[in-house]
């Protein structure tokens, strides 16, 4: 009898069915998307429904399991957790900087061609930030090339139109495929706004538990 109810016990604890998970186009494209395959290849049990939108979704009306975020956390029904942080950093493509030269101050530029992004959420155009000496300060340059979503400002740049800021995550495969270049380095912001949340429904859910264990060790 022991031996039953310890078998029934590891059937329970084993993630298996689907797990549905909600993120933004940038966090699942480049954070979730590439680790999807590690988690699979661990919990075969397991398939994944992965739902990429910049409009925020409220988890326990459509009945989402776990969503990554960028920003604030209203919801008091849902269980947070801080995963890694990631860098704000000026990106141009090799092209670009062979021809116009890399600036080594945000004074300069204005004096550059430059890319910006337009949420589409709110209609605003992205304040770029920079770290200087001790302080924070942030400008919105005079660009004329305006897009509304983050991957098109990579695309833009890499095709050797200027600079652009974007997040660590999004920029770094970008610069060790070489078609982009990390300019500007010593004035990148750090955010540490990245979260993994969850409904409280959810919190004995093997599979949710397994996402978050390896998501948080590999972040």
């Amino acid at each position: 009898m022991p031996a039953c109810v310890t078998s029934d016990k590891a059937t329970r604890s084993e993630p298996v069915g689907t797990l549905r998970i909600a993120a933004s186009f940038p966090i699942g494209l480049h954070v979730i998307a590439p680790f999807v395959p590690r988690f699979r290849a661990q919990n075969p049990k397991v398939a994944i429904d992965l739902r990429l939108s910049d409009q925020r979704t409220d988890l326990i009306e459509e009945g989402i399991d776990i969503a990554i975020r960028i920003g604030g956390l209203p919801d008091s029904r849902l269980l947070p957790r801080k995963l890694s942080p990631y860098r704000l950093c000026c990106y141009a493509s090799p092209d670009y900087l062979a021809t116009k030269g890399a600036p080594a101050h945000p004074d300069e530029l204005q004096t550059h061609e430059t890319v910006n992004l337009r949420y589409q959420s709110s209609g605003q155009l992205f304040r770029w930030p920079f770290r200087i000496g001790e302080r924070e300060i942030e400008i919105v340059p005079q660009s004329a090339i305006v897009v509304d979503a983050s991957e098109a400002v990579l695309s833009t740049l890499a095709a050797g139109a200027g600079i652009g800021m974007a997040t660590s995550f999004m920029g770094v495969p970008w610069v060790k495929r070489g078609e982009l270049v990390a300019i500007l380095a010593e004035f990148a912001v750090e955010r540490h706004n990245i979260t993994a949340v969850w409904p409280e429904s959810r919190r004995t859910n093997p599979a949710v538990r397994a996402f978050l264990k390896m998501l948080t060790e590999a972040s």
